[in-house]
């Protein structure tokens, strides 16, 4: 049966990339910046670097993205990308010095920040009409995160820090050698058409979505920077804090698995709505407590603040943005959040965590959640008369 053959392969490819992106992500984001702070870096440092990071999704994305939709060659783009910056992130190996870090920051960043944004819109392509599966595909992302935030908690204990650049470097290998598997995107629309089509990128709903999912993301500055740091701090092993980000990922599981069940009930507006909020309460409780079974049960509200706003943006976004600037668009998403909003997070948690401890740069945190939701509940509601669900 050819054609059960040909759906089956593009989602085994998309599962199997989420699977090794996430996987490696799940070493980059609880250790890497732990990895520069045994270098001596302090928390200023570490957020320029983890915001240099940040910075180039807000550019790179749309770049590549842009060039993707009008030469129609998305695939030859996403292989350069994945290739390029697995060569360049071996570069890490040479230097322990805060300039040199930096540089090599900025020169890697190019090529791997537009890699996510290229991966959700192959994923819209192939999952076409049954787009509500996505956390279907996702979630392998999610299985390889919780998998790898667990044993390296123990590798890093019987290792040392020093094992993270070489494991890292071999997860974006792999991911760069199998990236030529990813299935060709159908041939581009004419260019008035998208020409025409990044007129809904000013939209008001895209306008008004976009800055509160700034919002969001960089009030998770201070956890995707400083919370393993923190939680050092306090005099938690790396096991522990290895098992408090597996928590939070396997919490965030459940969603994904049933994403066609949950958006096929609620609205992705609702679901924005909602995750906001929930985000609000969950950092808000962070900055308040250490104690290790209220983290724990802090950590499982990442299934909403991750979870439940992922999959509602993916979808909404793409319901949003017309398929003549799919990787655009879905760039564009990558960028302001991903990007603007984790480096405004990222550089003001840096200061605040610095200058005044954890507590009250979770603080922060909350109250820019709790300003997405006010102002997504305000304003956050599409055009009457616009389908705005799948």
């Amino acid at each position: 049966m050819p054609g059960k053959d040909n759906l089956i392969k593009p989602r085994t490819i998309l599962s199997l990339h989420y699977f090794l992106y996430f996987g490696v992500f799940g070493i980059v984001l609880p250790y890497f910046n732990l990895y520069l702070d045994h270098l001596g870096f302090d928390g200023i440092r570490i957020g320029v670097i983890a915001g240099i990071r940040s910075a180039a999704v807000v550019v790179m994305p749309l770049l590549w993205g842009v060039l993707a939709d009008r030469s129609g060659k998305r695939k030859a783009i996403f292989v350069l990308c994945n290739v390029c910056s697995a060569a360049l992130f071996s570069l890490y190996f040479l230097s322990t010095e805060f300039l040199p870090v930096l540089a090599i920051t900025v020169v890697y960043s190019l090529f791997y920040a537009p890699i996510i944004s290229f991966i959700e819109a192959f994923s819209m392509e192939i999952l076409g009409p049954k787009r509500n599966q996505y956390g279907r595909v996702r979630v392998w992302g999610t299985i390889a995160f919780v998998a790898m935030a667990l044993v390296m908690g123990k590798v890093v204990e019987t290792f040392g820090v020093s094992v993270i650049l070489g494991l890292i470097l071999a997860g974006a290998a792999v991911q760069a050698l199998i990236s030529a598997l990813m299935p060709e995107a159908p041939a581009p629309s004419a260019p008035q058409e998208r020409i025409n089509a990044l007129g809904y990128f000013f939209s008001k709903p895209v306008v008004i979505f976009q800055v509160c999912a700034f919002l969001m993301l960089a009030s998770h500055g201070t956890y995707y920077g400083f919370f393993s740091i923190h939680l050092e701090k306090a005099g938690y092993s790396s096991t522990f804090i290895g098992f408090a980000w597996a928590l939070a990922s396997a919490a965030e599981m459940g969603v994904m698995i049933n994403s066609g069940r949950i958006l096929g009930r609620f609205h992705p507006r609702r679901l924005l709505f909602f995750s906001l909020c929930i985000a609000a309460m969950r950092w808000g409780l962070t900055a308040w407590t250490l104690s290790p079974v209220a983290l724990c049960m802090v950590q499982v509200l990442h299934a909403f603040t991750y979870g439940s706003f992922h999959i509602a943006s993916i979808v909404y976004i793409e319901q949003l943005i017309p398929p003549q600037a799919r990787t655009a668009g879905q760039a564009v998403n990558n960028s302001m959040t991903y990007g603007l909003g984790m480096m405004a997070g990222l550089f003001l948690s840096g200061y605040l965590f610095e200058r005044l401890g954890g507590g009250m740069a979770f603080a922060a945190s909350g109250a820019m959640a709790l300003l997405g939701a006010i102002l997504f509940a305000a304003y956050g509601r599409a055009p009457s008369g616009r389908k705005t669900s799948p």
